[in-house]
Order: structure tokens, then C-alpha cells, then sequence
């Protein structure tokens, strides 16, 4: 016989996600798509929406594209306010918020709401984010914008929610263009963009490139700030080249003419596997920009490479499928916590990821960083509320690196003594970094002070030095900026024949960049 605990538990484990966004469910909300490549302008007609509406937010899956969509409705004469995980600047007479997706506000009723980048709710980690804002965001009219692999995903979760839902297809605004001939690294022209997938790559080939060519660099490690500077030196002509990871396929809207990849390969954390059509796809599409060139080219540096790239462009983009991630509650964590007599976060995030139903097309999740941080919450501060240790284990906290490590259990350390700390660097600055080690160190403090920042906003009492530590950002970034611009000493020379086949002794001809004579694919 099922007694009044079990029954409790059980309805508890049953959950209806529309409902649990009161305030959206009141709205009769209507739903608009904007579906297309990149290049397609998409975006723009959002923003447009979103611009002539009286009061709206913009929702941005990286702090660097708020802060631009927070420059582009100031700049259009909207009154608006920016607010990230680790900063806010607050309009009192804003009638417009520009903010990263997992800063939506679900009581702040809006006209219109754009989520960009949808496609990013199969995101293993962060997809969740993108999940909840389609279910709640409390807007009249929710604008998204994404690739057509998200399509279906899109229409399964309106078709759940039983809300309106308007498509509208976009196409690019200028032709892709497929090499037929690979591009050897001595004959790059201006304002051709590398691909690497790992910040070693990217340094390497800056370091073995800078000898002949100006180069700018992105790659995830670095801030928003850096990256966004080293794409303003490529953008206005100060760097012929730039080299970069997959970091640039979301957002950053760059002159590109041409893009090559270095490689057909990436380690996404679990493997070193092939990369796939949609990822490919999705970082062609930064070549050609509309108002810059007539047309967009992919390549690859050598032939092994062009031959995987231009296979997997000729296949079908692989559409997301259910279920969608789901991640739990502050309220359903403690809920549970009730039920099976436990305050260990680690053992009620597991028992929600396997035991959770829902009504819709939807699975528990266990975010593979939050349960790292769960552990060290455990370790450090077990004795922590329940809903502190939740807050704390949603922390950007890189358990990858021993130094952030180290500083996160510190941090928490005080947290559980209700001790304010300060803020103190642990580098010694220079003119710039005489080795790729101390650059590595450099990028670390950043994301330090990013952790202390985002703290400062959960525990305003305990992390107070703010100011110093949103200076020292500003010295930090440039010390990184300065050592990217001087070069970096490696532990190892560059050697082409490690990372890219040497030629052929056969002298090669430069791959035509006549319209005519390459394969369009778009």
C-alpha cells in the first residue's frame, strides 16, 4: 500500500513544466522563429522587433554578445540596462534589458523577448538555459533566432506549451564558396580566418605565421575584453589573419573573406573525433559577410582536411532531438532534499537526474561541471544551506584548472565562515608574458576575478572588493592583449610537419577565387 510519502514523492517526481512559469502560461504568448543560416539577417530583423517595442530584453548566449546587444540598443537611441553574471549597468529609466540567457527574469513582463542562438539548447551543459527561457520568458511576442536543426525542437516544445508559433525562413545574403584546391599556409591572403580547435594550435600557428603576416588570435580562454579586442584589430585592418578555435562561430560578426581549417579533428572533452557538419556549418558561415564581400569562401590548409570539410558539407545538418534537458529547481532540489532525508547536493542532483518525469518532451539533467562543483562544495562546506551550496555549484568555475580550483574552495571557505575577503591577485604583472606559462596564468586570474565577480552578485556581503577586482580585470586584459600583439615563447618550436602536412614538392597553384571556378554551396 502506497502511503501519503511515497504519494507526496511521487507527485513531486511528476512535473508539469509549463506551469511551473506562472507568470508566462497568463501572457497568451506567440512565438516567432527566425530560422536561417548565418549571414542571413536573422538577427537583425529581431533586434529590429525588438527595438520599436516599448519595453523588451534581449537574451545572449555569451557576456560579450549582451554587452553588444546592449551597445546596439543604446546606440538606436533605446534606453537600456546590461546585466551578466558578473556585472550590471542599471538604467533606472531603461525600458529595455540586454542580459545572458540564464539572467532572465521570469516575473518582469515584457512586449518582446529575443532569444538568439537557439539552437543551443542541445548544449549539454547549458541547453537547459535555453529550454527554460522558451517555456517562461514573460513576453507578448518571444522572438528566436537559430539554425534550421533547431526547427523541430522549436515546434515540439510550442506544440507542448499550446502557444502560436510563427516561422519565418531566412537565406544567406551572399553566396559559400567551397575551395577546390587546398591553401597552403604561405599564400593566405588578407582577412582569411584559421580554425584550430585547441588554444595550443591557435598559439602555435600565431607564433609560426607572425613571421610573415599581422595576426590576431581568439580562443575560449581568453575574456570577452581580449577577444572582442583582438577582433576589433582584425575588423579594422590592423591584422591580415586571424586564428581562432570554434569560439568564433557564435556572434562575433568579423570581415572574413575566407575561412580555413587547420584540421578535420577537435577533443570535445571526451574524445578526438571528426568534426561534424553542424559545427562546420556554423563556423563557414562567419566567411562572406554581408556588406563587406560578395562572397564567402571555405577552405582547408591541407588536402586531407578540405576533403573531410567538403564531404561533410555536402551532408544533411543533423536535426536536434528530443527529450531536451531540463535542470532542476532551488525549490524542487529542497523539495527533494525533504523527501529522501538528505542534504548532500551530490546525491539529490543524481536522484533528480534519474527518478525525474516530465509531462512534455523533456529529460532530467545532470550537468557534468555542476556535479564537479558539488564535490567540492561537499568537501569544503557540507554543513552549507541546501540553497547556497545550489547557487554555489551553478558557479563558472573550471575544476580543469588547479589555481581556479584552488581559489573556489577559498572562496567558499568563507562563505561558510561569513567572512568577508578581498581580492588579491596572485601574478606579477610585466610589459607582457615571457612564456606561453605565464600567459596561461594570466588567463586563469581572469577567470578568478570572473568567479569573484559572479560571487559578489550572490554574497554581496562577503565579496566586497569589487572595484579592486573589476581594475586589476582591466590590467590583466591588457597584459594578455600586449603579450598576444609581442608573441609568446613556446616550450617547443613550431614544426609544420606536426600540425600540418608538408607540400609536395610539386609546385602547387593557388586555389581560384573566381565564382566560376569553385563549387557554390550556398
Amino acid at each position: 500500500m502506497i502511503n501519503k510519502w511515497q504519494e507526496e514523492l511521487k507527485k513531486l517526481l511528476n512535473c508539469d513544466l509549463a506551469q511551473m512559469y506562472p507568470v508566462a502560461r497568463k501572457l497568451n504568448r506567440k512565438l516567432h522563429f527566425f530560422v536561417g543560416p548565418t549571414n542571413s539577417g536573422k538577427t537583425y530583423e529581431a533586434m529590429t522587433h525588438l527595438k520599436k517595442a516599448d519595453c523588451g530584453t534581449y537574451l545572449a548566449p555569451l557576456r560579450l554578445l549582451a554587452l553588444e546587444g546592449y551597445e546596439d540598443l543604446k546606440k538606436s537611441g533605446v534606453r537600456a540596462s546590461l546585466i551578466t553574471g558578473e556585472e550590471e549597468l542599471f538604467d533606472e529609466d531603461g525600458t529595455h534589458i540586454s542580459s545572458t540567457i540564464e539572467m532572465i527574469s521570469y516575473e518582469l513582463v515584457v512586449d518582446v523577448c529575443v532569444i538568439d542562438e537557439v539552437q543551443m539548447l542541445e548544449d549539454e551543459d547549458r541547453g537547459w538555459a535555453w529550454v527554460n527561457a522558451i517555456l517562461g520568458a514573460p513576453a507578448y511576442n518571444v522572438y528566436m533566432t537559430g539554425s534550421v536543426n533547431a526547427l523541430e525542437a522549436v515546434k515540439k516544445i510550442a506544440s507542448y506549451l499550446g502557444e502560436e508559433l510563427i516561422v519565418k525562413k531566412f537565406t544567406r545574403k551572399n553566396e559559400l564558396i567551397m575551395h577546390s584546391t587546398a591553401t597552403p599556409l604561405k599564400k593566405l591572403e588578407p582577412q582569411t580566418a584559421l580554425i584550430a580547435f585547441s588554444r595550443n594550435d591557435v598559439l602555435s600557428l600565431k607564433n609560426h605565421l607572425s613571421k610573415k603576416y599581422s595576426v590576431s588570435v581568439i580562443y575560449g580562454n581568453l575574456s570577452p575584453e581580449v577577444r572582442r579586442e583582438e577582433a576589433r584589430k582584425f575588423r579594422e585592418g590592423e591584422t591580415q589573419i586571424l586564428i581562432a578555435t570554434d569560439a568564433i562561430a557564435m556572434g562575433l560578426n568579423l570581415p572574413i573573406k575566407t575561412i580555413l581549417f587547420t584540421t578535420a579533428q577537435k577533443f570535445d572533452g571526451k574524445e578526438r573525433r571528426g568534426i561534424t557538419t553542424n559545427e562546420i556549418v556554423q563556423i563557414a558561415g562567419r566567411s562572406g559577410r554581408y556588406g563587406y564581400h560578395e562572397y564567402g569562401f571555405i577552405g582547408a590548409t591541407d588536402k586531407k582536411t578540405l576533403e573531410h570539410i567538403t564531404h561533410m558539407m555536402n551532408e544533411p545538418i543533423k536535426t536536434i532531438k528530443p527529450p531536451f534537458r531540463v535542470k532542476a529547481t532551488t525549490s524542487q532540489i529542497e523539495s527533494l532534499s525533504a523527501h529522501i532525508k538528505t542534504k548532500n547536493l551530490f546525491e539529490i542532483t543524481n536522484f533528480y537526474a534519474k527518478h525525474m518525469k516530465f509531462s512534455g518532451p523533456f529529460v532530467a539533467t545532470n550537468i557534468s561541471s555542476m556535479l564537479d562543483n558539488t564535490k567540492i562544495i561537499e568537501s569544503v562546506a557540507s554543513n552549507l544551506p541546501l540553497e547556497t551550496k545550489y547557487i554555489l555549484a551553478q558557479a563558472p568555475m573550471s575544476s580543469k584548472s588547479p589555481s581556479v580550483k584552488s581559489a573556489y574552495m577559498l572562496f567558499i571557505d568563507s562563505i561558510k565562515k561569513q567572512k568577508s575577503i578581498e581580492y588579491k591577485s596572485t601574478i606579477t604583472l610585466s610589459k607582457s608574458a615571457k612564456d606561453e606559462d605565464e600567459l596561461l596564468r594570466a588567463e586563469d586570474e581572469i577567470r578568478k576575478i570572473s568567479l569573484y565577480l559572479w560571487l559578489s552578485y550572490k554574497f554581496p556581503n562577503i565579496f566586497t572588493d569589487t572595484q579592486k577586482a573589476t581594475n586589476y580585470r582591466i590590467l590583466i586584459n591588457k597584459f594578455i592583449e600586449n603579450s598576444l600583439s609581442l608573441g609568446i615563447k613556446r616550450k617547443k618550436e613550431f614544426k609544420e610537419q606536426k600540425h600540418f602536412p608538408k607540400e609536395s614538392p610539386k609546385k602547387r597553384t593557388p586555389p581560384k577565387r573566381s565564382p566560376k571556378r569553385a563549387k557554390r554551396i550556398f
